[in-house]
């Protein structure tokens, strides 16, 4: 057990580390890792890249994780911080084209798992998501892509549950009628 350097700033601090919702920071990447990767996953093209911007991000959050008073906005910390990591990587970045005499190809996936229809499939569901009212698209990636709950979902936009059902259940039936994605089914 350490003892804390800063005694006056530990008392005041101390009550309200009871009332948070995460005891220490183990149990808020355990309780919130999934979530978090998922949205690593959507900053990068590759899934070990995304394990890795998470990893560094969470490395940031665990360094202010004292100075963080609001545990329910540790996931908009962490999302900043892979942002901002994710941002500052894309401009270091280092490009060079080596010359070789055959181009790299994938080993084809087995089972017809074409990462090419995956991609396309993910940007068609992409353009008809932005096809969307902002509300009801708002409430689709909440639901759908952030993994929220209905009520999580509500709380997060200030609605009731019933408006978040009913819109979601009217931007599916939209998305389902969507004709770029009738092509891909």
């Amino acid at each position: 057990m350490t003892t804390p350097v800063c005694t006056s700033a530990s008392t005041v601090a101390a009550p309200a580390r009871q009332t948070r919702p995460y005891p220490s920071f183990s149990s808020y990447v355990r309780a919130r890792q999934p979530v978090l990767l998922r949205t690593a996953r959507s900053l990068t093209a590759n899934p070990s890249d995304a394990e890795d911007l998470l990893q560094t991000a969470l490395a940031k959050t665990y360094v202010a994780w004292e100075r963080i008073e609001d545990h329910r906005a540790l996931d908009g910390y962490v999302r900043r911080a892979l942002l901002n990591t994710r941002t500052s990587q894309w401009r270091k970045r280092k490009v060079d084209e080596f010359v070789c005499d055959e181009l790299p190809e994938p080993e084809p996936v087995p089972g017809g798992d074409d990462p090419a229809e995956r991609q396309a499939l993910h940007d068609a569901m992409w353009r008809a998501i932005g096809k969307l009212p902002a509300r009801q698209r708002a409430m689709v990636v909440l639901r759908y892509y952030e993994d929220l709950s209905e009520a999580q979902t509500a709380e997060v936009l200030g609605v009731s549950v019933g408006t978040v059902k009913s819109a979601v259940s009217r931007a599916l039936g939209k998305l389902r009628e969507d004709p770029e994605l009738g092509l891909v089914r």
